[in-house]
């Protein structure tokens, strides 16, 4: 009803997740695909929360919308600023029961005018799953499933499954805060790819290994001292 414009395409966004790329086929991100990201406990939530953001911030230029659906909004809007993504681009729906939750996902990615979709729903079966990739092959929007604490990891559709874990920040010499988020991100299955374990921050606007992040503060704090 916004008139909504149809969104970026495989192959012209890339978000900069550095060496993460040459595990997927052609060492490009897919898109207009579904990404299944499994977590247990808050901590890790949030964790996998601003791994999502990340990704979404190359998705949503040029004023790009996404939807993200819940049974409750735990993410606080005004914060994904920080990964460069204007709040009043995302859409938010809360719906209680799971059965409405994966309707709406499904209808969402078979919206060509989004970038993308972010689903947050505990249990995903095949045919649910393989439902939601028929839609994104459709429309090409790509889909998030976040999945808190699963029952079991079963056999889904999804292209990518992401395991996302948070690890101690890195906090910049003589300066307060709490540093940089860091995150331990395996990427447990990718279809036609290799899976994997990378250790990856998140700084000046983009995904970068820690060690190289850890490496340039040292060398920055040593020409400094």
């Amino acid at each position: 009803m916004q008139g909504f414009k149809p969104a970026l395409h495989a192959g012209d966004v890339d978000p900069g997740l550095g060496p993460v790329r040459y595990a997927f086929p052609n060492a490009t991100f897919p898109l207009g695909a579904v990404h299944e990201l499994i977590y247990d406990g808050m901590e890790n939530a949030a964790a996998t929360v601003g791994f999502t953001a990340g990704i979404l911030t190359a998705l949503m230029q040029k004023g790009a919308v996404c939807v993200w659906v819940s049974s409750t909004r735990n993410i606080f809007p005004p914060a994904l600023a920080a990964y460069g993504i204007v709040p009043e681009k995302v859409i938010f729906i809360q719906l209680q029961k799971e059965k409405d939750l994966l309707w709406t996902i499904e209808e969402a990615l078979r919206c060509e005018g989004l970038a993308a979709v972010v689903g947050e729903t505990r249990e995903l079966g095949f045919t649910a799953s393989r439902r939601l990739q028929l839609a994104v092959e459709q429309s090409r929007v790509t889909g998030f499933i976040l999945r808190q604490d699963p029952k079991k990891l079963n056999t889904t559709a999804s292209v990518c499954r992401w395991k996302i874990s948070s690890l101690p920040s890195i906090v910049e010499e003589d300066l307060p805060g709490i540093g940089f988020p860091c995150w331990d991100v395996q990427l447990l299955k990718v279809r036609n790819g290799h899976p994997g374990n990378w250790q990856l921050t998140w700084a000046n606007g983009k995904f970068s290994p820690v060690y190289q992040k850890t490496a340039l503060i040292r060398a920055q704090h040593k020409k400094t001292g």
